[in-house]
């Protein structure tokens, strides 16, 4: 079993219960936000080894609330992957150029999740 814990920000319940189970049946913490300010917020009090955030939330986008981490005191370093319907190259760069240290395209594969949440943990551990 893992010892990571990962926060998964996402406001659509199908795609949040679907990455949840993935990563839970993987032996992962998972915690759970909805909108970028909740996302914001259990960055700082849950210190997760990484955070999974769409890029298309209710209230602030994604970008914004990965700026907000990223400025916050606790956490500021946490390796945080845009995860988003968006699959055009510049789309991905965007991302990047966002400050964003990972990309996963929806619709979200079963089969290849739980080796890139591995591989983003790996690079957060590198830093």
């Amino acid at each position: 079993m893992s010892h990571h814990r990962i926060l998964v920000v996402e406001d659509n319940p199908k795609n949040l219960k679907l990455v949840k189970d993935v990563l839970t049946h993987w032996g992962y913490d998972v915690i759970e936000a909805s909108t970028g300010e909740d996302g914001v917020r259990l960055a700082e009090e849950a210190s997760p080894d990484l955070v999974l955030m769409d890029l298309q939330l209710p209230g602030i986008d994604g970008t914004e609330a990965l700026r907000r981490i990223r400025q916050g005191d606790h956490n500021p370093t946490v390796t945080v992957v845009a995860v988003t319907a968006f699959a055009m190259h510049d789309d991905r760069q965007r991302a990047f150029d966002g400050g964003f240290d990972g990309y996963v395209e929806k619709p979200i594969s079963v089969r290849d999740l739980q080796h890139q949440v591995r591989d983003f943990l790996q690079l957060g551990g590198a830093r």
